[in-house]
C-alpha cells in the first residue's frame, strides 16, 4: 500500500525530497477517512438494524442496552481498531508517525472500553432498581467505586502505552504513593465506609424522608452515592450532603412513621385560668343534650351521687362535695371527640392531657395519630379537629388565652 501510494504521488509530479512525507501525509489521510467510514457504516447502518431488533423484542431489559448507549460505544471501537491494524500498511513500521497514531489509537480503545464496561454497569443498576426487593443495597455506590477502579486501571494501561512500559512497571511504584493516594481518596474511602454502615444498619434508603437541619435539608433521598447524597426539599430545591454526615453527625428519618400506618399530632390549646370554675345543675343539665357527653356525665353524676351519700349532713356544703368543672367535661368532651373522628388512628395512643400552668395560661395537649400520612392530608385533618375545638370551647364557659390586641384595647377605652 506504501509503494502504491509514493508510485501515485510520482505520477502527480511530487519532488523526490518531498515523497516520504507526502506518502506519510497521504497514508494518515487514507488511514483517517477508512476509519470515519468505518464508523458511519456502524453506527448508521448496523446499529440501526441493531436497535430494531432490540424493540421488537418482547425483553424490556435489553431496551437498556439502548437506553445506557452501550451499542454506540462499542461502535466506537471500531474505528480505533481498524487504525491500529491498516497503521502498517498505510505507514512505514518504523515511523514516528505510526508510532503515535497506533499510541494514540490503542489509549482511545483502553478509554473506550472503560466506558464500555461504566455503561453496562449502569444497566446493571437500572436491572437492580426495577426489580430489587429491598432499597438497602449499596448498590450505588458500589457501582462508583467500580466504574472509579475502571478508570484507574484504565489511566495506568494507558500510561504504560505512552511510555512503552509494563503495568507492572507502574504498579511497582504506586507503594511510595500510598499515602499521597490516601489523602487524594480520602473522601472516596470515607464515603465508602459510610454507604456500607448505611446499608447494613437500614440507616436511610432512596426514597425516605429525612431531615438534617445542619446542611439544611428537608426532603427526600433522591440517591445515596459514593462520595454525596441527593436530598430533594420540599420546595424542589436539592441539597447535597456528604455520605459521612450521615454516619458522623445525627439526623431525622421519617420512614418509621409512614411505615406505623399514622402520623403524630401534638399541639396544646391554651386555657384562660380565670375561665375555669364549677358547673351548676342547670348548666349539667344543658349539656346532657350533647351526644359525646352522654356517657361522661352520666357516669360522673352516679358518682358524684355517691359522693353526696358517703358525705351525709357535710353533703349540704358545696364546699364539701365533688362537683364538675367545666375544663375537666371540656377535656372529656374532646377525648370522645377524638375517639369518634374518622381520621384519628385508634390503635395509637389517643389522649388530652392537662400540663402545668404558664403565664399564658392553662395547657390542654391534644396527643393522637392521624391515620391519613399524606402531608396535605394531615395538616387538613390537624386544622379542622383543632378548627371545631376553638370553636366549641365557648359553650363550655372557657375562653382560650390570647395576649390583647388593638381591638381589645378599643373596647376596653370604649
Amino acid at each position: 500500500m506504501q509503494q502504491w501510494i509514493s508510485e501515485q504521488l510520482i505520477l502527480l509530479g511530487l519532488p523526490n525530497q518531498y515523497l516520504e512525507l507526502g506518502t506519510s501525509v497521504a497514508g494518515i489521510v487514507l488511514l483517517l477517512l477508512l476509519a470515519s467510514a468505518s464508523h458511519y457504516l456502524v453506527k448508521h447502518r448496523l446499529l440501526v438494524l441493531v436497535q430494531k431488533l432490540v424493540q421488537r423484542t418482547k425483553n424490556t431489559w435489553d431496551d437498556l442496552f439502548v437506553t445506557h448507549q452501550v451499542f454506540t460505544k462499542i461502535s466506537l471501537l471500531v474505528p480505533f481498531f481498524l487504525i491500529i491494524a491498516l497503521t502498517p500498511i498505510f505507514l512505514p513500521d518504523e515511523s514516528l508517525k505510526a508510532t503515535i497514531l497506533v499510541a494514540i489509537a490503542r489509549v482511545a480503545v483502553i478509554f473506550q472500553i472503560a466506558r464500555v464496561l461504566s455503561a453496562l454497569l449502569d444497566v446493571i443498576k437500572a436491572i437492580y432498581q426495577a426489580k430489587a426487593k429491598t432499597r438497602y443495597m449499596p448498590l450505588n455506590a458500589t457501582i462508583q467505586l467500580i466504574k472509579l477502579a475502571i478508570y484507574l486501571v484504565a489511566t495506568i494501561l494507558s500510561v504504560a502505552v505512552i511510555i512503552d512500559r509494563s503495568p507492572i512497571f507502574l504498579l511497582s511504584g504506586l507503594g511510595a504513593l500510598t499515602a499521597v493516594l490516601l489523602l487524594i481518596f480520602q473522601d472516596t474511602i470515607k464515603g465508602l465506609v459510610a454507604s456500607i454502615q448505611i446499608a447494613a444498619n437500614k440507616m436511610v434508603a432512596p426514597g425516605d424522608w429525612v431531615e438534617l437541619p445542619q446542611y439544611g435539608a428537608d426532603g427526600d433521598v433522591l440517591e445515596i452515592g459514593l462520595n454525596t447524597v441527593k436530598i430533594q426539599n420540599f420546595d424542589r430545591t436539592v441539597t447535597t450532603v456528604p455520605t459521612y454526615a450521615l454516619i458522623s453527625g445525627s439526623f431525622k428519618n421519617w420512614r418509621d412513621m409512614f411505615n406505623s400506618g399514622g402520623r403524630r399530632i401534638k399541639r396544646a390549646i391554651y386555657i384562660d385560668a380565670a375561665s375555669v370554675r364549677f358547673y351548676q345543675a342547670e348548666e349539667i343539665k344543658q349539656l346532657t343534650s350533647i351526644r359525646l357527653l352522654a356517657d361522661y356525665l352520666a357516669q360522673k353524676q352516679t358518682e358524684l351521687a355517691q359522693n353526696q351519700q358517703q358525705l351525709g349532713s357535710a353533703a349540704t356544703d358545696k364546699r364539701n362535695q365533688r362537683q364538675l368543672t367545666n375544663i375537666g367535661t371540656f377535656r372529656a368532651y374532646i377525648t370522645a371527640y377524638l375517639q369518634s373522628h374518622p381520621k384519628v388512628h385508634q390503635q395509637m395512643t389517643c389522649m388530652v392531657r392537662q400540663l402545668a400552668p404558664t403565664a399564658t395560661g392553662i395547657p390542654l395537649e391534644l396527643y393522637l395519630f392521624s391515620n391519613d400520612q399524606d402531608w396535605v392530608n394531615y395538616e387538613g385533618i390537624q386544622a379542622d379537629i383543632f378548627d371545631h375545638i376553638y370553636a366549641i370551647a365557648p359553650e363550655f364557659g372557657l375562653r382560650i388565652f390570647q395576649h390583647p390586641t388593638g381591638h381589645d384595647w378599643q373596647r376596653f377605652a370604649n
